[in-house]
């Protein structure tokens, strides 16, 4: 049986055709569900920082695209062919609330590498994707998302707040890759840069990992504030020409750059204690290089790593966080603006220019 059969109503999707230009909102039928695809109606999106890179013209996306990653939604229907659980185990039915991952890898790809299923060939990513023809509702800025088949996605509580839940899929299990690539947290000093939503993210999980001392650092106080109720000990203003001679706080064992500023990374590198290690997120869009002193890292004996986007294993740690935690620190709040679909050129207007942590949109 497919969606046609099943007679749901057209939906109503928000195009992006391009930093500058107006959004062109549709509206269109669904076309047929295929071979183990599931049908969400979408509730609730956030605006990630990506989106406003793309939105800037930052990012290079592809013209005529639904923008939209951090995504939670409830199953309308399920291709027979799907194996109706999820990534735990857990049976799905229509009705059920679910999360999902960014991406989703075509069955016939194999991964370069069992822990980076997010760099595999012919990746399908939610969000990023040409929107055109009957492959429109594959981002969250619509009414609808088709889930391709071999998509990971999670059942996930009603009681979890819509706003909280969409970001599982996108900030949450970035952080959670990011801890999982440090190493051990438990009893380490750890400096966070850059205090938004990836940044607050960290500070909480990294408290819960047992972290001994940890350090929030921004160039905007008024950011800052959020530091002690995500679990910061301290929290510092940056201010490059001062780091750039000695940095204003301790050592640490463990320095996350969530920023993407070269001058931020270099302050951090500068950070690490003997034998320390540096974990770059933020840097996902083009900047100017990073000036790195060999003579450092090779006599302190220090490491760079990297992460872009999480596996399967870094989504179902991050799923169980909010689950644990999302009453404990004021996830929430950080959503501190909130827009309807027909708002979505407002929404992202003032996630440009007012730079909240995050902005949410309501789609049903």
């Amino acid at each position: 049986m497919n969606s046609r059969e099943l007679a749901f109503p057209p939906g109503k999707a928000v195009i992006f055709n391009g930093p500058g230009k107006p959004f062109e909102f549709i509206e269109t039928a669904l076309p047929e569900i295929k071979s183990g695809e599931v049908l969400v109606k979408t509730l609730y999106t956030t605006i990630c920082g990506s989106d406003i890179h793309t939105y800037c013209g930052r990012r290079q996306e592809p013209p005529n695209v639904v923008l939209g990653h951090e995504i939670v939604g409830e199953i309308l229907w399920i291709d027979r062919d799907h194996p109706a659980t999820d990534q735990r185990g857990v049976a799905l039915a229509p009705g059920d609330r679910v999360t999902w991952s960014i991406f989703a890898v075509p069955a016939n790809v194999r991964a370069p590498r069992a822990d980076i299923p997010q760099k595999s060939d012919q990746l399908f990513k939610y969000g990023h994707t040409l929107a055109s023809g009957n492959d429109v509702f594959n981002g969250g800025l619509a009414e609808y998302c088709i889930l391709r088949a071999n998509t990971a996605l999670i059942k996930i509580a009603t009681t979890i707040p819509l706003k909280v839940a969409a970001t599982i899929s996108c900030a949450h299990a970035t952080v959670a890759g990011a801890l999982r690539v440090a190493g051990p947290i438990e009893n380490r000093k750890v400096i966070v840069f850059g205090a938004g939503l990836l940044g607050l993210s960290c500070l909480a999980m990294c408290r819960e990992a047992g972290a001994s001392n940890i350090t929030l650092i921004d160039t905007d106080a008024s950011r800052l504030q959020w530091g002690k109720k995500f679990g910061a000990d301290e929290t510092c203003i940056f201010n490059s020409a001062d780091a750039a001679i000695t940095p204003p706080w301790p050592e640490a064992d463990l320095v996350f750059d969530m920023t993407g500023q070269p001058d931020a990374m270099k302050a951090g590198i500068d950070s690490l204690a003997l034998g320390g290690t540096a974990i770059w997120i933020g840097a996902a869009y083009p900047a100017k290089p990073v000036p790195v002193d060999a003579q450092k890292i090779v006599r302190k004996i220090l490491t760079i790593k990297g992460l872009h986007n999480y596996n399967y294993q870094d989504f179902e740690y991050a799923t169980a966080f909010i689950e644990h935690n999302y009453l404990t620190y004021p996830f929430e709040e950080l959503v501190e603006k909130e827009f309807d679909l027909q708002q979505t050129e407002e929404a992202f207007k003032y996630a440009s220019e007012h730079k909240p942590v995050r902005v949410g949109i309501k789609i049903n």
